[in-house]
């Protein structure tokens, strides 16, 4: 493994992507002009509504014909642009460590993630990176530069999966620290109890965030295709139970089900943009499909 992350950008996947930019679909707040919306007013060319004239405003957006045809004053207000800054929360809990056929979650969420970050650092935005064990384990705020890409690269690298989860914990963190607006892109097996991680979802939303969530499952956890007795051990605490797997199996897929629908159900009622992903898809497949599904709804499409 080549100890700059490079091994997990694939050329060939980048140069299908590049032709679609990862889009906001909530105004952003970022530091300089960019190609998404922002909750302000400013002076490109796309125009927004008209407002009454308030003594000390530029003249030079004044809209002289209205005032010639109504004798009354109207300034036209246009959309500003700002940049991006997107955070990237990779969940390095032990349960993510674990691999079937196609290799390990953490591995999957990995190359979505580099090549999430090379998007977004080569259209002009900002991307960070948080990796979340029992605690925070890394965490590079948004830049834009290319070194700051390299330094990504690095930390996916390095990152681990071990211990128990902290994820709630560090995207109540992240929803209070960030103040600007933000895209939070969420990369997890959601090992954890679903009231808690909808209530993380809807503290970002509630703090204006753009939120888009990554649910990484192996095939096997869908399935369920064991056919003799197995011993099931809890990667996060080493809990195990030896069972006959055909005498589970309809209750597993029930409880299952239940909550894959619950996340689904729970994201789409907080505007967020919940997506499952099984481990053994093409990635680059499912980074076009959630870049083009971004670009067709557009940015304020969740209010």
């Amino acid at each position: 493994m080549r100890e700059d992350g490079a091994n997990y950008l694939n050329q060939q996947v980048l140069a299908k992507l590049m032709a679609q930019p990862l889009q906001a679909r909530l105004p952003m707040e970022g530091t300089v002009s960019g190609h998404h919306k922002s909750p302000h007013r400013g002076s490109s060319v796309e125009f927004a509504e008209y407002r009454n004239y308030v003594p000390g405003d530029d003249l030079r957006r004044l809209d002289w014909r209205v005032l010639g045809r109504t004798d009354r004053y109207y300034m036209k207000e246009y959309e500003a642009e700002t940049n991006l800054r997107c955070y990237l929360v990779l969940d390095c809990s032990a349960s993510m460590r674990f691999s079937g056929a196609h290799g390990s979650k953490l591995e999957f969420a990995k190359r979505l993630i580099a090549s999430l970050a090379y998007l977004v650092v080569h259209q002009g935005d900002a991307a960070g990176l948080i990796c979340v064990g029992e605690k925070t384990v890394f965490e590079i705020p948004p830049r834009r530069n290319p070194a700051h890409l390299k330094l990504i690269l690095e930390t996916l690298d390095k990152a681990e999966a071990r211990g128990e989860t902290g994820l709630q914990a560090t995207l109540h963190e992240l929803a209070e620290s960030v103040r600007r607006r933000a895209l939070v892109i969420v990369f997890s097996d959601l090992f954890s109890e679903s009231d808690g991680l909808l209530g993380c979802f809807q503290h970002l939303r509630f703090q204006k965030h753009d939120l888009a969530v990554f649910h990484l499952l192996d095939r096997m956890e869908l399935n369920f295709e064991f056919d003799r007795p197995v011993r099931f051990v809890d990667l996060e605490n080493s809990f195990s139970l030896v069972t006959e797997p055909a005498s589970v199996r309809d209750e597993y897929l029930k409880q299952l089900h239940l909550f894959l629908e619950r996340m689904r159900l729970g994201c789409h009622e907080f505007h967020s943009d919940y997506r499952m992903v099984v481990t053994d898809q093409d990635y680059g497949s499912v980074l076009a499909d959630f870049l083009g599904e971004r670009a067709r709804l557009g940015a304020g499409s969740v209010f």
